[in-house]
């Protein structure tokens, strides 16, 4: 039989066009969080603009994400989540136009806080469409999807900031159209993915299990069977009442035990979002061209450096979506943790040891010597690998399905509310720990991490192969 007559083979196809689509919300994500990379330093000049007001400019979107992320899942419990996808795009599509023609650097901020909001929305809504959309025994891999997205939204949007800069002579120099600036192209392009994910969102059907929560089950029936094929259907319409029970699952007030208190799962979704941030890995990916240039990098040099990294988070995020499903979600976590403490501390003791001479860290004359520099290259790298292959994806995978359906949306919303905030207080403050000292930084970083060592051997519970409708299990 081939696979254009095999039902199985149909039924897969589809899950993972659904998915994807889904998942180009990530995409978005991730270029509308990193293409300020490339725009930073002519920002700074052309607007006039302080190291803490930079930071700020940076960081803005971060406030805007944590905002949409706290708001999104109530909406999309209410409108559906295709309706907030939809809405998303709009959001992704004004701030790119916006920041592109931003005239002084509050216009630009407002612009950037506008696209938080979709990045804020995007990181609700597609873990969360995905883990409903999706088979039990994929559900990992196509969880996956999202931070896949992500990573290569971040690489593009590297990528991009370096081919316009290239051809400008510099990201602030005169590029097409009349004199129009290349760091304001790097912007403009974004509103190409924005566009295709808001049609693409018309082509894909509703969550299932948003459907039967207001009461469509017909909808649901017709989803479920081009999902799971017709013999799963009633099955799971029951098993997805059941665990709905009672509750709306449109209120924080859902996240409340009957005998007081919040439910641990829901602290337990919380602490995995702020320390995926609190490692400092957009640290990277924001501020990766100044942290070179700062060690000595000309700007093309950091440019083609932020490329190669971006590169290798999306390999290794080939890798963990291969190994989740097989592995599992604690084991990847924990050897994450691991790595990701030893390449932030030799971070930490490279810069901490290097002297600084007019702001620059001079790393020949830190601990290792003229081998501190390429060992500092090599330990970002790895940091990048260590996180790309478990904290990245799997955070991800694990909030979109550890939380029971009844209280999914609002939990996922509060723990991706946390996440951003905690993004945007690492961003906010590097530029400054920068200023004081990049060992600090690092330091600072590398504790966290060892944090996170200890909190997944202690707190984080394996969801492999689990079923969305058996997660309340774990809630309390």
């Amino acid at each position: 039989m081939s696979t254009t007559d095999n039902p199985a083979a149909h039924l897969r196809r589809n899950i993972v066009r659904i998915a994807c689509v889904a998942a180009l919300g990530g995409l978005l994500f991730g270029y509308d969080s990193a293409v300020i990379n490339g725009a930073v330093d002519a920002i700074q000049s052309q607007f006039g603009v302080s190291d803490v007001g930079i930071g700020f400019a940076v960081a803005s979107a971060l406030l805007g994400a944590a905002v949409g992320a706290a708001i999104t899942g109530r909406i999309a419990d209410r409108i559906g989540r295709v309706n907030s996808m939809k809405i998303a795009a709009a959001l992704f599509l004004i701030s790119a136009l916006g920041s592109t023609f931003s005239w002084d650097i509050s216009s630009l901020v407002i612009f950037r806080v506008i696209g938080g909001l979709g990045v804020g929305a995007a990181s609700v809504l597609a873990p969360a469409y995905i883990a409903e959309t999706s088979p039990s025994a994929v559900r990992g891999r196509l969880g996956s999807l999202q931070q896949m997205a992500i990573v290569i939204g971040i690489f593009l949007s590297l990528l991009v900031d370096a081919l316009l800069a290239a051809l400008a002579g510099g990201s602030s120099h005169e590029l097409w159209l009349g004199g129009v600036e290349a760091w304001r192209w790097m912007f403009l392009v974004m509103a190409i993915p924005s566009i295709a994910y808001g049609l693409l969102a018309f082509t894909i059907p509703e969550s299932p299990r948003y459907l039967v929560a207001t009461h469509r089950e017909g909808e649901a029936r017709s989803v479920l069977s081009t999902l799971l094929g017709k013999d799963q259907v009633e099955l799971t319409i029951t098993r997805i009442e059941n665990s709905l029970g009672e509750s709306s699952g449109r209120s924080f007030r859902d996240l409340l035990r009957p005998g007081g208190g919040i439910y641990p799962i829901v602290w337990v979704g919380l602490i995995l979002s702020v320390l995926q941030q609190g490692v400092g890995i957009n640290v990277i990916f924001y501020y990766s061209n100044i942290l070179w240039q700062a060690v000595g990098f000309t700007e093309n040099d950091a440019f083609t450096t932020s490329v190669i990294t971006s590169v290798v988070n999306v390999l290794v995020t080939v890798v963990a979506i291969l190994l989740v499903d097989k592995v599992g979600r604690k084991p990847l976590l924990l050897v994450g943790s691991i790595g990701m403490t030893v390449s932030l501390g030799a971070l930490a003791w490279v810069f901490g040891t290097a002297p600084v001479v007019g702001g620059t860290p001079q790393l020949a004359s830190a601990v290792f010597g003229a081998a501190s520099a390429p060992i500092a290259l090599v330990a970002a790298n790895l940091f990048v690998v260590f996180f790309g292959a478990s904290w990245g994806p799997v955070v991800w995978v694990l909030l979109g399905e550890m939380f029971p359906n009844r209280f999914r949306a609002a939990a996922l919303s509060l723990a991706a509310g946390g996440q951003w905030i905690a993004n945007w207080l690492v961003t906010m403050t590097f530029p400054w720990l920068k200023s004081v000292s990049l060992g600090l930084a690092y330091g600072i970083y590398t504790a966290l991490a060892l944090v996170s060592i200890v909190f997944v051997i202690t707190a984080v519970k394996e969801t492999k192969g689990k079923e969305l409708e058996d997660m309340e299990a774990d809630a309390n």
